[in-house]
C-alpha cells in the first residue's frame, strides 16, 4: 500500500476547471447553451477540453434546451445545457419540463448570483430550488468548489437511473472562481431495477393463459439491445405491439406485428382492441393522459383489463391505476428477460394479423383529403417523403395539428446499429453508437421543439437524413436556430406547414364555440426569404406535384452542401385533420347546439 503521505496531491484548480474536468470524466462530448458572464469560469475550464467537448452556441436558451433534450433522446447520453442566471434559466425551463414529461436524462447548469449577494434579490437572482422543484428530479446549488465532483456525480446518477429525467444545478459565480484541491470521481453508472424470477414466472403464466394479449411499448431508457429484444419477444410469441405517444420508433412500424400508436388520435379499431384485451403488457410508458387517450382506455383506479405495468420508476407504478402486476425494471433488463419467454400463440395469431390489417387501412388516404381535394394534399406529401427519404430518417416536430401527418402516416424505423459515414457499424462505445431513435418530438406538447431537435440531430449524427415538421406558429418560436444550423454545418430539411393560424386552437374553438373565432389567426413572414437570410435553401410549394422535385432538391442541399433547407408549404386552412375538415368540425358543433 502507498502511504498517504506519499500519494500525489490532488491538483489545485478553480471551480470552473473542476466542473469542466468532471463533465469530461462523465463522457460529455457536446453541450448546448447561450454564454453568460455568470459562468465565464466554466467556459474557461472548457477551453482545455475543446478538442473533445464542443459547446454549441445557440440563439435562445429555449432552443438550446430543446437541443439538449433531443441530443439525449437520440444518443442515449445525458443532454447538457448551460445557461446564465435569471432570464437565461427561465428561457431554458421549457426544455427541462419537456425532459421531465418525456423521461429524458438532462443536466441543466445555471450560472448563479455569487454567495455574497444571495437572498438580496440581486441582479437576475432566482431561487432555483423553488423554481424547478416540480419539474426536475433533483435541484441543488453548489456552494463550495471542493464539492463539485460529488454534486456532478449525483446529478448524472440521478438523471440516468430509474426513470430518466432532468437535474438542475445552480453555480454561484464566486464558487466557480474558488480554488480547491479535490479528487475527481469515476464516471457515473446508471442504476436500473430488474424483474425477479417469481415475477417473470407469473408474467409467463399470465401470457400463456391469455386469449387476447396486447403489448404497449414506450417511455424512456430504451437501448438498441432493448429494442432488438422486444422484437424477438414479440416474434417468438406472435404478439401485436402498439407504441405510446411519440415513442413510435421503439418498434419497427414496417413489422407485421406492429399495430399502431396508442394514445391521442388513436385508430378507433385499435382502441377497441386494447379495451377488449384480456392481458395488456405495458413496457415503459407512464399510464398518463396521452397513453390512455384521456384515461378512457382503462378504468381508474382499477382497470377492467388485466394489466402488467413495467416501469423504471417505482413511484409511477400504481400512481393512477392499480394494475394486476407492477414491475420496477429498466427496459434493457425487462426485455432481455422477456426475450427468453415463449408460449403457444395459436389463440391470438389471427388477432395479430387483424391488428396489422387495421393499421394498414388506417394508413390509407384519409376522408378529409378525399372530400376537400386541396391543391396541396398533405397525405400525398408524406407518401412522397416516404419514397424519397431513407426509412431511418430522423423525424422531428413540435406541437400542433400539422404534426398529425407525421404522427399518423410516417413509418418510423428504429436502428439497432447505426452506420457511420464511412460505412462501418458504430461500436457501442463510439459517440452515437447506442442510438435507436428516429422520432424526436415532445410528449409534453411543447411548441417549438422541431427545429432545435433537428439541428441537434444533424450536429450529433451528420450522416443521417434529418427532417423537421413545423407549423407556421410552431416554427417561429425557435426558427432563429437556423442560424445555429448554418454555423455548425447542420444539414437538415424543415417543412413549414403554413395555414395562417394556430391550427389546434382554431380547431378546438370551432368544436366548442363554432364561428366565434378570436386569438388564433397569424400574420406570417415570407418563410422562403426568412430561410435564405440565414444562409439556408428555401422554396415555396403550393401544389402536390411541386413537392417531390422541391423535396429532392432540399434533401440534396442538406446532404451534399451540409446546410439547412426549408420548404414553405402553403396549406388549405380547412385541411385541419386527416378525418375532418375545419368546416365539418364547425358544422358538427352547430348541429350539436353549441
Amino acid at each position: 500500500m502507498t502511504d498517504a503521505a506519499t500519494r500525489p496531491a490532488h491538483p489545485d484548480r478553480a471551480g470552473g476547471q473542476i466542473l469542466a474536468d468532471a463533465l469530461a470524466i462523465h463522457g460529455v462530448d457536446t453541450l448546448f447553451g447561450v454564454p453568460g458572464e455568470s459562468y465565464l469560469a466554466v467556459l474557461d475550464g472548457l477551453y482545455k477540453h475543446q478538442d473533445r467537448m464542443r459547446f454549441v452556441i445557440c440563439r435562445h436558451e429555449g432552443g438550446a434546451s430543446f437541443m439538449a433534450d433531443a441530443y439525449a433522446k437520440l444518443t442515449g447520453k445525458p443532454g447538457v445545457l448551460m445557461v446564465t442566471r435569471g432570464p437565461g434559466a427561465t428561457n431554458g425551463s421549457i426544455g427541462v419540463h419537456t425532459a421531465f414529461q418525456d423521461s429524458t436524462p438532462l443536466i441543466m447548469l445555471i450560472g448563479q448570483v455569487g454567495n455574497d449577494f444571495i437572498e438580496r434579490e440581486a441582479f437576475q437572482e432566482i431561487d432555483y430550488r423553488r423554481m424547478f422543484g416540480q419539474m426536475a428530479k433533483w435541484v441543488a446549488q453548489i456552494d463550495r468548489a471542493d464539492r463539485i465532483p460529488e454534486y456532478l456525480l449525483h446529478a448524472f446518477q440521478t438523471a440516468t437511473s430509474g426513470r430518466p429525467g432532468p437535474v438542475v444545478l445552480a453555480l454561484p459565480e464566486d464558487m466557480l472562481t474558488q480554488r480547491a484541491a479535490v479528487a475527481d470521481t469515476r464516471p457515473f453508472q446508471p442504476v436500473r431495477g430488474a424483474a425477479s424470477p417469481a415475477q417473470l414466472a407469473q408474467l409467463r403464466a399470465r401470457l400463456a393463459a391469455a386469449q387476447r394479449p396486447f403489448v404497449i411499448a414506450g417511455g424512456g431508457g430504451w437501448t438498441p439491445a432493448a429494442v432488438a429484444a422486444l422484437q424477438r419477444f414479440a416474434e417468438r410469441n406472435q404478439l401485436p405491439v402498439g407504441v405510446s405517444f411519440r415513442n413510435q420508433d421503439v418498434f419497427d412500424n414496417r413489422h407485421p406485428l406492429y399495430a399502431g400508436d396508442v394514445g391521442i388520435g388513436i385508430n378507433p379499431k385499435l382502441a377497441a382492441r386494447v379495451r377488449e384485451s384480456d392481458l395488456v403488457l405495458v413496457l415503459g410508458p407512464r399510464l398518463g393522459e396521452m397513453t390512455t387517450s384521456g384515461y378512457t382506455l382503462f378504468d381508474a383506479p382499477v382497470p377492467r383489463q388485466p394489466i402488467v405495468h413495467v416501469h423504471p420508476g417505482a413511484e409511477e407504478l400504481g400512481r393512477v391505476y392499480q394494475t394486476e402486476m407492477m414491475i420496477n425494471a429498466g427496459m434493457p433488463e425487462i426485455t432481455e428477460a422477456l426475450a427468453d419467454i415463449q408460449v403457444d400463440p395459436s389463440a391470438w395469431q389471427l388477432r395479430a394479423a387483424e391488428a396489422r390489417a387495421d393499421y394498414e387501412a388506417w394508413q390509407g388516404r384519409p376522408p378529409a383529403m378525399a372530400s376537400l381535394a386541396p391543391d396541396l394534399d398533405l397525405w400525398q406529401v408524406v407518401q412522397t417523403l416516404r419514397e424519397l427519404a431513407p426509412a431511418d430518417a430522423v423525424i422531428t416536430n413540435g406541437a400542433g395539428n400539422f404534426a398529425t401527418w407525421a404522427h399518423r402516416f410516417w413509418r418510423y424505423a428504429p436502428l439497432s446499429a447505426r452506420r457511420l459515414a464511412d460505412g462501418r457499424a458504430a461500436a457501442p462505445d463510439e459517440p452515437g453508437g447506442a442510438q435507436t431513435r428516429s422520432q424526436l418530438a415532445p410528449t409534453s406538447g411543447a411548441m417549438g421543439m422541431g427545429v432545435p431537435a433537428a439541428v441537434a440531430a444533424a450536429i450529433a449524427q451528420p450522416e443521417r437524413c434529418v427532417i423537421c415538421f413545423a407549423g407556421d406558429g410552431d416554427f417561429l418560436m425557435t426558427g432563429q436556430e437556423l442560424a445555429t444550423a448554418t454555423r455548425y454545418g447542420a444539414g437538415l430539411v424543415v417543412l413549414v406547414f403554413d395555414n395562417g393560424m394556430y391550427g389546434t386552437i382554431r380547431m378546438h374553438q370551432e368544436r366548442e364555440y363554432p364561428g366565434r373565432v378570436l386569438g388564433s389567426g397569424l400574420t406570417n413572414p415570407d418563410f422562403v426569404q426568412f430561410a435564405q437570410a440565414f444562409g439556408a435553401h428555401g422554396e415555396r410549394v403550393t401544389r402536390t406535384a411541386e413537392f417531390g422535385p422541391a423535396l429532392a432538391r432540399a434533401l440534396a442541399v442538406a446532404r451534399d452542401e451540409r446546410r439547412p433547407a426549408l420548404l414553405h408549404l402553403k396549406v388549405d386552412p380547412d385541411a385541419i385533420t386527416p378525418n375532418l375538415t375545419l368546416a365539418q368540425i364547425r358544422r358538427n358543433a352547430e348541429q350539436a347546439g353549441r
